[in-house]
């Protein structure tokens, strides 16, 4: 299945990114024992550029596709980016949109994060089940909004 959310943090806007993916990666529970690490790719945006985490990331045997800096030879996996890029726009539009995930209504962290979680499960569920009944849009929850 693709465009599945398989893990998500709640940060502030200083966070940094790279340290926060991290703690996605090894704070999911199960996360790589469900998908083994040679079948798990991050696509991130430039923001994610640091030689020591793209090690880590390549001994862990994740594959990481972001696009190529000025000055830096072209990467692999660039093709990818715009259509894996239209999965994950479609992922958060049908989060925003269709869940209403920015009036969440959430009063405290942890009702925040209750908030949040409920519409990542709501969205995975219809992607699961579109997935089963190949349906032709996967990451919409429009057939069911009535």
């Amino acid at each position: 299945m693709h465009g599945v959310p398989v893990g998500w943090a709640l940060t502030g806007a200083k966070a940094n990114e790279r340290e926060v993916l991290h703690d996605i990666l090894t704070g999911t529970t199960g996360l790589t024992n469900r998908i083994p690490p040679e079948q798990l790719t991050i696509i991130t945006d430039k923001g994610y550029y640091s030689t020591a985490f793209e090690t880590e990331l390549t001994e862990a045997g994740i594959t990481l596709i972001r696009p190529t800096r000025k000055g830096e030879k072209p990467r692999p996996g660039q093709r990818f980016l715009k259509p894996l890029r239209q999965i994950i726009e479609s992922v958060n539009d049908t989060l925003k949109g269709q869940l209403n995930l920015e009036q969440h209504g959430g009063r405290t962290a942890a009702g925040v994060c209750a908030r949040i979680a409920q519409r990542i499960l709501a969205l995975t569920a219809a992607i699961w089940h579109n997935d089963t009944i190949g349906a032709t849009i996967r990451r919409s929850l429009t057939a069911y909004d009535h």
